[in-house]
């Protein structure tokens, strides 16, 4: 899936948006959405408050585009997965894969995810965003999953197989994150993930990709 190279404008745009959400996405993670001002993130984030709207409309909008990061890296690898595979292997290992931290940068991003997940469970607002993420993602992956699967397959079918998989990495983080938001132990949460889409995909006549 060839992908057009970003201008000077848009990849500064994306880094302030990211810096903007990383610094939502600690703050809110330290004292929750409740105890965080818009005009906070912005000063902490190093813009003016009216940037900070320029991009984004409420404050738990924010942290979008940094849970955004994971699922656009997961599609990434799905598209490019060898045509040959199986497609449950695939998006199996590709799973484990985006949710199997190699470094301290991802380590500390998926804290944050999981942070956000914790400070969720009290703010409506939050909760919307983090379903719209996954609700997009949904979609996306869908998109992606449609060119390299077997002509005959259902438009039923592709719903199913990228709900199943969309909803195992969704399950995997809310459950760390009720449980474990520290990360303690990074590699419980592919197991997770995994563990969740195989019950999930049970059952879906899927064949072999084209």
């Amino acid at each position: 899936m060839d992908v057009e190279p970003l201008s000077l404008t848009e990849r500064r745009k994306r880094d302030t948006q990211l810096e903007i959400a990383r610094t939502a996405a600690r703050l809110f993670a330290d004292r929750g959405a409740d105890g965080v001002t818009a005009e906070e993130i912005a000063r902490q984030a190093g813009v003016s408050i009216r940037t900070f709207y320029r991009y984004f409309s409420a404050k738990e909008d924010a942290v979008a585009p940094l849970l955004t990061i994971g699922a656009d890296q997961w599609h990434a690898l799905v598209a490019a997965a060898d045509p040959s595979e199986d497609i449950i292997v695939a998006l199996e290992r590709t799973i484990s894969a985006v949710l199997t931290p190699r470094s301290e940068e991802e380590i500390e991003g998926l804290r944050w995810t999981l942070g956000l997940l914790h400070s969720s469970t009290s703010d409506v607002p939050l909760q919307h965003v983090w379903h719209r993420v996954n609700s997009d993602s949904e979609v996306q992956l869908r998109l992606v999953l449609g060119p390299i699967m077997r002509s005959e397959t259902t438009s039923l079918t592709l719903r199913c197989l990228a709900a199943a998989a969309t909803s195992a990495v969704r399950i995997a983080l809310e459950t760390s994150a009720e449980s474990d938001r520290e990360l303690h132990d990074p590699s419980a949460l592919a197991t997770q993930a995994s563990l969740a889409f195989r019950q999930l995909s049970a059952g879906l006549d899927l064949g072999q990709r084209r």
